[in-house]
């Protein structure tokens, strides 16, 4: 007897389990993919910025995302980087360009130079810091400079071990071309 009840127990209870009720109403439709369309862009953004560092412009340059990409939207958890183009290598197929991840330090016989910048969610501002007076510059250090900006999504660094000292790994993270890249001058 004591196992009949717990036989009826353990076929009630497969019973209860597999009753099923009516459907419920359908969710709502999820985003899309990658493709862009309907979904989150998360793939981040690529330009450069060209310009002087001059007294009249306390030797900095200043981005604003807005107004120099416009449509480029950048998060407060979203992470900038600036790269500095630092040299270029002749080629017989074209200048290879070589870039340094921000802050860079120049050992000067008058002191101490600083390639260095900060950024929020809106902005990015590039400037010189020294230990002497930077009016002394050759325009080697000052003039034409080419800056690199890239905007990591958050999302998408997290999740992979990406080395950002090597802008190549960067651009093919964010998936964009150097043919693609728009440069905005700044002088």
């Amino acid at each position: 007897m004591k196992h009949l009840g717990s036989f009826l127990a353990l076929l009630s209870a497969i019973i209860l389990i597999s009753c099923t009720g009516p459907t419920g109403p359908p969710g709502p439709p999820g985003f899309d993919g990658r493709d862009g369309q309907d979904g989150v862009n998360i793939l981040g953004s690529v330009y450069d910025i060209v310009g002087d560092f001059t007294p009249s412009n306390d030797y900095s340059l200043f981005s604003v995302f807005a107004e120099d990409v416009p449509g480029l939207e950048v998060f407060e958890t979203d992470v900038v980087l600036v790269y500095i183009l630092w040299d270029q290598i002749d080629d017989p197929t074209g200048p290879i360009d070589i870039w340094r991840l921000l802050p860079q330090t120049r050992l000067l016989q008058e002191g101490i130079l600083q390639y260095n910048y900060d950024f929020t969610f809106e902005d990015v501002s590039i400037f010189l810091e020294s230990d002497f007076n930077l009016g002394i510059l050759p325009p080697g250090d000052t003039d034409n400079q080419v800056f690199r900006i890239a905007i990591l999504p958050a999302d998408g660094t997290g999740k992979r071990n990406l080395d950002v000292t090597n802008m190549q790994e960067v651009m093919d993270f964010l998936e964009v071309n150097e043919s693609g890249i728009p440069r905005i001058d700044k002088n």
